[in-house]
């Protein structure tokens, strides 16, 4: 192994360190307790070593962010894959939405809430987040009608789930209520 590719993977490690340091910080005490201070603490690194990889706070929240979607197209395509017909597979996916932002809320907000520099829904978007999404498309495109734009289509079942799962979580719609929110969307989508 050369020196470099030695260095290579150290610097990659200590990336990993710290993004996986701002996910557990975040989700014990939320985003507002992560700072690069704090997380120079917690990583047992300086404050100039995390600015060597990451800017700052905000380019350390879009490498948590493009790391959740990659998480997210995984448990999105295992609950597609799962299913034998469209409907059953249009609802895994939207449970397995929800049921994501419920267990993990501060790696969905950096994804999907906060402010974060990352470019969605452009050619430029990672190839994570595109993933993610490829994965709610190809659980919508079966039940598009001739004629209907897919994109835009998979786009309003992602804004529902969105929704939902900001709507629940705050308090403003009940939780016992979920599974059958979700019947009522696959419901009226398959129609």
């Amino acid at each position: 192994m050369t020196i470099q590719t030695r260095r290579e993977r150290e610097r990659a490690e200590r990336e990993r360190l710290i993004v996986s340091a701002a996910r557990e910080l975040a989700e014990a005490e939320g985003w507002s307790a992560v700072t690069t201070r704090r997380l120079a603490a917690e990583v047992e690194y300086s404050q100039p070593v995390l600015y060597s990889h990451f800017k700052g706070k905000d380019a350390i929240m879009a490498a948590v962010a493009v790391e959740g979607c990659a998480e997210l197209a995984t448990a999105l395509r295992a609950a597609r894959t799962d299913e034998t017909d469209e409907r059953g597979a249009l609802a895994a996916v939207g449970a397995a939405y929800t049921a994501f932002a419920r267990r993990r809320p501060a790696l969905y907000d950096a994804m999907f809430t906060l402010a974060v520099d990352l470019p969605f829904a452009t050619a430029e978007a990672p190839v994570e987040l595109q993933a993610a999404f490829d994965e709610l498309r190809q659980a919508v495109a079966p039940i598009a009608a001739d004629g209907d734009d897919i994109g835009l289509l998979t786009e309003t079942y992602w804004a529902s789930l969105h929704g939902l799962a900001s709507l629940t979580r705050s308090g403003r719609l009940p939780e016992k209520a979920h599974d059958r929110r979700l019947a009522l969307l696959v419901n009226h989508l398959t129609a």
